[in-house]
């Protein structure tokens, strides 16, 4: 073979291991396309959640009404019960009778009580003429005023336990429960009715102490009662003794002005104050 064969036959093995070389070789990646961005939502983002609290924003605070007095009222003495009128939810007057107990045997013991002093003091009267007339010892005038002041103190005592046995409205309210009824029987002390004083009404909130710097006895509010949908005036009335070292808050009573009877103990609702300085 001539060397210009040898020549071509190198050139052509050169040009197929180039070939196989280019083909084997990996292909540069194509440039990728940017991945689309997330859709973005057109609704608005949910509100957060209402924080618990007894302020608002807007410097209301929120109140809760209570009663001035709540009584739980008990008989002071044993005796059966001969009517009690009032339901629960019913409402009196201050004066009326709540409670009557059958008190026939202190009655009794009162007119027996009664005829003995009526009689002691006859008796004194008669030793007082005698030692007059020098016919009695002095020691016989001093039995006869001991035994009259013991039987005046016989009737007060009965008197006192007779009036016991008919329990008076100490308030105009309303009853809140009743925990007896007719015909049972009253043990001292025990609850016969809880009853609540629904005629003075009191406002009880919690207020920032910074507040303090301008909030003084008498400063005028207003209250929004949720269960009545009503606003009322009213005035602060107490500002607590101390303040809570860890709230950084005050106890706030506040009186109701005029007269609200659709107003009940444990409504609550929201307090505006004029002119505050927050």
């Amino acid at each position: 073979m001539n060397r210009w064969c040898m020549a071509g036959l190198r050139s052509a093995a050169l040009m197929m291991v180039i070939h196989g070389a280019w083909a084997a070789a990996p292909q540069a990646a194509a440039p990728h396309a940017p991945a689309p961005a997330a859709p973005v939502s057109a609704q608005p983002a949910a509100p957060a959640a209402a924080v618990p609290g007894h302020t608002q924003d807007d410097g209301r605070i929120r109140i809760q009404l209570v009663a001035r007095d709540q009584v739980d009222l008990s008989s002071e003495i044993g005796a059966k019960i001969a009517s009690m009128p009032f339901r629960d939810g019913d409402a009196f007057r201050a004066g009326q009778t709540l409670v009557s107990l059958d008190c026939s045997l202190f009655a009794a013991q009162l007119h027996k009580a009664q005829a003995e002093s009526d009689a002691a003091v006859q008796l004194k009267h008669v030793d007082d003429r005698l030692s007059q007339l020098h016919s009695i010892g002095q020691i016989d005038v001093d039995e006869a005023s001991a035994r009259a002041k013991a039987s005046a103190a016989e009737v007060a005592y009965m008197q006192a336990t007779v009036h016991k046995c008919s329990i008076a409205a100490p308030f105009d309210g309303r009853v809140v429960k009743r925990s007896a009824a007719a015909q049972q029987y009253a043990e001292p002390g025990k609850t016969l009715l809880t009853i609540v004083d629904t005629g003075h009404l009191e406002l009880k909130m919690i207020v920032p102490s910074k507040w303090l710097v301008w909030l003084k006895p008498g400063h005028a509010l207003t209250v929004t009662v949720d269960e009545v949908g009503k606003t009322y005036p009213a005035t602060v009335a107490r500002i607590g003794a101390r303040v809570d070292p860890v709230t950084q808050t005050v106890d706030v009573t506040a009186a109701l002005s005029g007269h609200t009877p659709e107003l009940l103990p444990g409504m609550s609702g929201w307090a505006s104050f004029a002119g505050a300085g927050h």
